[in-house]
C-alpha cells in the first residue's frame, strides 16, 4: 500500500479581508493506492477545491500537499487523472484527438496515442463517437469523453468531480464501474466527489466535507 497524496492542515482561501471565502481549511487526509473514496457533502462545501489542491492545479494558502508516491512534485498531469464537473473538450479536435492529446504530451507516438484513446473510449462506451467534434455531442456524451481523456494515460490517482452528474442512472453506474475497474487494474487511488448516494455506496470509504472541513466517516460504515 503506497501513499500517493498527503494533505496536512490544508487550506485554501479566496479573496482577502471581509470578502475572503474560506473554501477548505484544516484538511488532513491521505490518498493511497488502495483508496476508493466517495467525497460527499453539500454544494459549496469545498469538494471541488480539495480535488484541485490534491491534483496540484490550485495552490494552498496554508498547509501542505505532498505527492510521495508520484514521479513529480507537483505531479505531472499524466500521473493524476482529473475529471472536472464540465468536460472542457477542445472544440476544434475530434473526440479521439481530445482523448489522445495527453498521451502525445506523455511521449506516445500518434499511432500509439490513437490506439490507446480508441481503447479507452470503448471502455467508457462511446467509441462510436470517435470522429465527432465536441459541438456534436450531448452533455452526457461529452462527459464520458472527458472521463476517457482522464483515464487514457493510466494515471496513478483518479480524482473525479461529480462524474455522473450529467448522466442517466444506467450510464452513470457504468461510468462508476469503469472508474473502479481502472483503479483496480492500475493500482491507482480513486476519489469521487458526488451527491449521488448510489455512487457513494459503491466505494469503500466515505469522506465528508462540510463548510470546508473534512471528516473521514468511513469508520461508521465499517471500513478501516
Amino acid at each position: 500500500m503506497t501513499d500517493l497524496i498527503r494533505c496536512r492542515r490544508l487550506a485554501r482561501t479566496y479573496g482577502e479581508s471581509v470578502t475572503a471565502v474560506v473554501a477548505v481549511h484544516g484538511v488532513d487526509c491521505t490518498v493511497r493506492s488502495t483508496t476508493r473514496a466517495a467525497l460527499v457533502g453539500p454544494s459549496g462545501c469545498g469538494k471541488s477545491t480539495l480535488l484541485h489542491l490534491m491534483a496540484g492545479v490550485e495552490t494552498p494558502t496554508a498547509g501542505t500537499v505532498e505527492w510521495p508516491g508520484l514521479a513529480a512534485r507537483p505531479p505531472a498531469a499524466q500521473a493524476v487523472g482529473l475529471v472536472f464537473q464540465t468536460p472542457n473538450l477542445l472544440p476544434d479536435l475530434d473526440v479521439v484527438a481530445n482523448v489522445a492529446l495527453p498521451l502525445l504530451f506523455d511521449g506516445f507516438t500518434e499511432v500509439g496515442a490513437r490506439t490507446l484513446a480508441l481503447s479507452t473510449l470503448e471502455e467508457v462506451g462511446v467509441v462510436e463517437l470517435a470522429d465527432r467534434l465536441p459541438g456534436e455531442l450531448s452533455g452526457g456524451q461529452a462527459q464520458r469523453v472527458a472521463i476517457a481523456r482522464a483515464l487514457a494515460p493510466r494515471p496513478q490517482v483518479i480524482l473525479a468531480d461529480e462524474p455522473t452528474g450529467r448522466l442517466d442512472y444506467e450510464t452513470g453506474q457504468h461510468v462508476v464501474s469503469v472508474l473502479i475497474d481502472a483503479a483496480e487494474t492500475a493500482g491507482a487511488g480513486l476519489v469521487v466527489a458526488t451527491h449521488d448516494p448510489t455512487v457513494a455506496d459503491r466505494l469503500d470509504h466515505r469522506w465528508l466535507m462540510h463548510d470546508g472541513a473534512f471528516t473521514d466517516v468511513s469508520v461508521t460504515r465499517g471500513v478501516s
